[in-house]
């Protein structure tokens, strides 16, 4: 199946399920930290959109644990970049129509929280397409080590994803109930 097809089918299923109120247990979150042994207190996420899993009270948990949170914002050059945000802070649309920080104070993550269309058994991700989380990363990686955990629905784990050489694998994943 294409990456399109894919992506169509996915969505339209996480569109479906979103009403169940499916979510990532905070304290089981947590605990992955602490499991793959997360000392740095830099957390980059995302404002959840088109049915994505939430993870705003994760951040929130982890703003009141003393890490720094970061959104990411996306230039005019299409370039994505991750900035300071509080949960105290205002925040823009963008022209996506997705909330974005204010701030212009960049960032770069040591934990970098991604949303998911899909992922497969090796940690493959499946985003909307346009690039930006894998730029991103790229990007940052020569210079910076940043642990990148996937955030999806169980159900968006597929067998296999046709990848290619812009495709960037995932340190980690977790859905609601499992951890990878």
């Amino acid at each position: 199946m294409k990456k399109t097809e894919i992506r169509k089918k996915l969505i339209k299923i996480r569109k479906e399920n979103f009403y169940k109120n499916l979510s990532i247990n905070v304290r089981e979150f947590i605990k992955v930290l602490k499991i793959i042994k997360i000392k740095k207190k830099i957390i980059g996420g995302y404002y959840p959109y088109n049915c994505e899993i939430d993870i705003m009270e994760i951040l929130k948990n982890l703003e009141k644990k003393n890490y720094k949170i970061s959104l990411p914002k996306i230039s005019k050059n299409n370039q994505m970049d991750f900035y300071e945000w509080s949960f105290n802070d205002p925040m823009l649309i963008n022209t996506f129509g997705i909330p974005e920080p204010s701030s212009s104070k960049k960032i770069y993550p040591d934990i970098l929280l991604v949303p998911l269309v899909a992922f497969d058994e090796k940690l493959n991700r499946l985003g909307y397409g346009g690039g930006y989380y894998d730029r991103y990363i790229a990007r940052v990686l020569r210079f910076k080590k940043v642990i990148t955990i996937g955030v999806a629905y169980s159900f968006q784990k597929i067998k296999k994803l046709t990848i290619n050489r812009h495709d960037i694998r995932l340190d980690h994943v977790i859905t609601e109930k499992n951890f990878f």
